[in-house]
């Protein structure tokens, strides 16, 4: 019998565990393949909201052409739409070889208290870890360990926020929350540096950087709001002019 060419896209079932859906989820990147053509079939840009990203998701199922790294991030937050108990944060690398720099993206993923990954790449090593990872640190020195094999030295390592899961958010994806310069620090320093930053992740107490201006905002409104009559006329005036 003839293959199809169009890979079903992958069905969560209640009678599978997280790790069965992540494994379905990735078998079913892997049928789409790595894209080898040098020709990016889908754009991503990076900025825009969540809601358009996943649009584009979308067609990269209807239209099942290969795919690279980025376009992996996008269909894996897509496909794990709905999963509250899998968390999903973006994980870039900067690495240096033979006089070039690279870059590269994964699928970060933190569930029942283990990390793993999700992603594409030309190297089966750099792309999907299992979801047995029980720091941050651990995935990310698997990481730069794998990269050691192809002679890569990792120069930066940029984490991204929790990826919201509701599909029609005009939030976009906090990329780059926290960068860490690792070719310049200890393995110890970078450690604390990313378990810091997951257990404040863990707690939800970070904000994304560009809605910042916002969250500041808001608070202090409430705070003011018993003086607002005595100062309004001022800060109205005020705010006009600062626009």
């Amino acid at each position: 019998c003839v293959q199809p060419s169009v890979p079903p896209v992958p069905n969560y079932k209640l009678s599978m565990s997280i790790p069965e859906w992540l494994q379905a989820i990735q078998t079913y990147m892997k049928m789409l393949q790595y894209n080898h053509t040098g020709t990016q079939f889908f754009e991503i840009r990076k900025t825009r909201p969540l809601s358009g990203l996943m649009e584009t998701a979308k067609e990269m199922t209807r239209e099942s052409l290969p795919i690279k790294c980025l376009e992996a991030v996008i269909l894996g937050i897509y496909l794990t739409n709905g999963q509250p108990s899998v968390e999903r944060f973006p994980i870039s690398f900067k690495t240096h070889f033979s006089g070039n720099y690279f870059h590269h993206v994964v699928l970060g993923i933190y569930c029942n208290g283990r990390y793993g990954s999700l992603g594409m790449s030309r190297r089966s090593d750099l792309m999907d870890k299992p979801l047995t990872y029980r720091t941050l640190s651990d995935l990310i020195f698997e990481f730069e360990d794998s990269y050691k094999k192809y002679l890569h030295s990792v120069k930066k390592v940029k984490i991204g926020l929790y990826v919201p899961h509701e599909p029609h958010s005009f939030q976009p994806i906090e990329w780059k929350q926290l960068v860490l310069n690792v070719s310049k620090m200890m393995r110890t320093e970078v450690r604390k540096e990313l378990e810091k930053f997951a257990r404040d992740m863990r707690m939800k107490i970070l904000k994304p950087s560009s809605a910042h201006s916002l969250t500041k905002e808001r608070p202090r409104g409430k705070s003011l709001s018993p003086r607002r009559r005595q100062g309004s006329p001022q800060r109205r005036s005020y705010r006009r002019d600062k626009s």
